[in-house]
C-alpha cells in the first residue's frame, strides 16, 4: 500500500434495501459503531420510490442502486466492497455491539471461512420466540444459515462458491449449501434481533407453515420463481 492510500476494511457490511424510509436511519445509526471501529457499510436500494436510498447516503460508506431482488443487491454490494470479510445484513435487523470482533476473532481463531450468528425475533407474539429457537437448533444441525442469522463469509470464500445464485427465494440457503462444501459454518451464539414485521402483519402462524412448505418444496427441487410467488405475490421479494 502506497503512504497516503486509506486502508482498507477488514469487515464490509452490507445491507439490500427497498422502501424502508421507516426504518433505515435507526437500522444504519446501529452500524455507527462498527464504522468507527474501521468497518465499511454498504446499502445497496433496490429502486425504492420512498427516501430510503437519499436517508442511506447519510449514514454510510457507499450507496449504489441494483436490480430489485436480495440475491442481485447484495451481489453488487459484494462486488463493491474493500474488506476482507462480507457481512450481509438485513435492514430490519440489529447486530449485537461486538458484532465486528466476534466475526474477525471468531474466524480466525476456528479457522473457518463463513458464519452466522443467532437469531431473536423482536415482537409480541410469544410464538416468535419458539420460531427463533427452531431456526438456531436448525442451523446447527444442518450447517445452513438463513439471512436474518446475519450469514457473514470471507471474501475469498464467497468468490470461491460463486456468489448468491440469481433466484428470487432461497437465496440464503442457496449460498449456504455451497459454502457448506468449503466447510462448516461458525455458528455465534450472540444475538441478532430481527424483525418480526412481517410475520406478526400475515400472522404468526399462518407464515410458520407457509416457510416450511416453501423450504420443504425448495429442497424438493421446487423452481425458487414459483416459490416467490407463493411467498408474497410477486417474483421478487422485498
Amino acid at each position: 500500500m502506497k503512504k497516503g492510500e486509506p486502508v482498507a476494511p477488514r469487515l464490509s457490511i452490507i445491507v439490500p434495501c427497498i422502501n424502508e424510509e421507516a426504518i433505515i436511519v435507526a437500522a444504519l445509526e446501529h452500524l455507527q459503531p462498527l464504522r468507527q471501529h474501521g468497518a465499511e457499510v454498504i446499502v445497496v436500494d433496490g429502486g425504492s420510490s420512498d427516501g430510503s436510498a437519499a436517508l442511506a447516503g447519510l449514514l454510510a460508506d457507499r450507496t449504489l442502486t441494483a436490480p430489485r431482488g436480495r440475491a442481485s443487491q447484495m451481489n453488487a454490494g459484494a462486488a463493491v466492497a474493500r474488506g476482507d470479510v462480507l457481512f450481509f445484513l438485513h435492514a430490519d435487523c440489529v447486530l449485537p455491539p461486538d458484532a465486528d470482533r466476534l466475526v474477525i476473532d471468531g474466524l480466525a481463531a476456528s479457522g473457518k471461512r463463513w458464519g452466522r450468528f443467532d437469531v431473536r425475533l423482536a415482537g409480541a407474539h410469544p410464538l416468535l420466540r419458539v420460531i427463533a429457537f427452531m431456526m438456531n437448533w436448525r442451523s446447527r444441525l444442518t450447517g445452513i444459515a438463513t439471512g436474518d442469522q446475519a450469514i457473514f463469509v470471507t471474501r475469498e470464500a464467497f468468490a470461491a462458491v460463486g456468489r448468491f445464485p440469481a433466484i428470487p427465494l432461497m437465496e440464503d440457503i442457496a449460498l449456504s449449501k455451497r459454502l457448506k462444501a468449503l466447510g462448516a459454518p461458525l455458528c455465534l451464539r450472540a444475538i441478532v434481533a430481527a424483525s418480526g414485521r412481517r410475520w406478526e402483519r400475515h400472522g404468526v402462524v399462518r407464515m410458520m407453515v407457509l416457510m416450511w412448505r416453501l423450504r420443504v418444496a425448495y429442497f424438493l427441487g421446487a423452481d425458487p420463481a414459483e416459490l416467490a410467488l407463493r411467498y408474497d405475490g410477486t417474483r421478487l421479494r422485498d
